[in-house]
This record gives C-alpha cells, sequence and structure tokens, in this order.
C-alpha cells in the first residue's frame, strides 16, 4: 500500500477508533492512531497466524490496533 493511501485508510481506521472509544482525538492523531495501530494489530495477529491484507484488512486491523492504543493511553493516564 503507497503512503497516500496508507494515510488515507490510517485516518479512516482511526476515526472509527474514535468514534468507538469516545476519545475525542484531532484528524492527526487519527491518522497517527489508525497507521501504528494497524502496524501493532498486524504484530499481535501475526503472533495468532492471522493475516490481513488489501485496503479492508488495512482498515480492520488499524481499527484494532487504534482501539488497543487508544484503551493503553487511557490505562497509562488513568494511572498518573
Amino acid at each position: 500500500m503507497g503512503w497516500i493511501a496508507a494515510i488515507i485508510v490510517g485516518g479512516l481506521a482511526g476515526w472509527f477508533a474514535e468514534m468507538f472509544m469516545k476519545s475525542g482525538t484531532g484528524i492527526l492523531m487519527n491518522i497517527v492512531l489508525g497507521i501504528v495501530g494497524a502496524a501493532l494489530a498486524n504484530f499481535l495477529l501475526g503472533l495468532f497466524g492471522i493475516a490481513l491484507g488489501g485496503w479492508v484488512g488495512y482498515l480492520i486491523a488499524g481499527f484494532i490496533g487504534a482501539c488497543i492504543l487508544i484503551f493503553v493511553w487511557r490505562a497509562i493516564r488513568g494511572r498518573a
């Protein structure tokens, strides 16, 4: 997937995760959450032998990973 496509799909994944988790992040953070979340989710799913490919797979992985990142951020921020 190219850089522009990764930004678009990552932004969508981050935006879906923001709406689902009600985190209230901005557009730039949505893109970051979606892209980093997709990398995280692909790694974690790879440990279980699950591989997602294509635009839809990247979107699903980005959503799952972004939700995980938002959850972890809330857990860390809640303790401080």
